[in-house]
């Protein structure tokens, strides 16, 4: 029986971002999983970057997902750390650039007062309520999210570790190996 070419993605991550009361926090799981076997179960997706300044967590291909990341921080130097330049920046260059293109991945980056997903359609988009998600998990995650916020008085933290832990008891994609930066 032939696998589906699909079927032997490398699929991985939930990545949420939580905005309350000034702060941010941004969290993600840390499973990689290659069609039905799970291959990592404690990949760190979340990051601190430009000197701990800036948070950025990623979906999708690992190996891409670097690649973007690493382009990313280019264009973070490249503009004086102004994120919201450097996703626009970046998601020009995904946008029109050949090997660009091919990448599959998702970013989620923040700062202290914004946050932004870049995707490679050329997307840069802010929350409207202070929630991104990205990944296989990511609506589960955001649901969650979202009922937190209107129903408790949760920190940003807790929004985003405990949204996490849901879309993980729901999404096969996603485990409870949870990793939570704030800014």
């Amino acid at each position: 029986m032939a696998r589906s070419e699909s079927s032997e993605r490398i699929r991985s991550t939930t990545v949420i971002f939580v905005r309350r009361d000034g702060k941010g926090a941004m969290a993600g799981d840390g499973q990689v999983t290659l069609g039905e076997t799970v291959i990592k179960s404690n990949a760190r997706k979340v990051r601190r970057i430009s000197g701990g300044k800036i948070l950025a967590g990623f979906a999708g291909s690992t190996a891409d997902a670097f690649s973007l990341l690493s382009r990313f921080e280019t264009k973070l130097e490249q503009f004086q750390g102004q994120l919201e330049r450097a996703a626009i920046e970046l998601s020009k260059d995904w946008r029109t650039d050949k090997f660009l293109r091919s990448l599959e991945a998702l970013l989620i980056v923040s700062d202290e007062k914004d946050a932004f997903l870049i995707s490679g359609k050329g997307d840069v988009i802010a929350s409207d309520d202070g929630l991104l998600a990205v990944g296989s998990g990511s609506s589960y995650a955001l649901a969650a999210a979202r009922a937190l916020m209107r129903n408790t008085p949760l920190s940003a933290r807790e929004i985003a570790a405990e949204a996490l832990k849901i879309a993980g008891e729901i999404c096969i994609y996603t485990n409870s190996d949870i990793i939570v930066e704030e800014i």
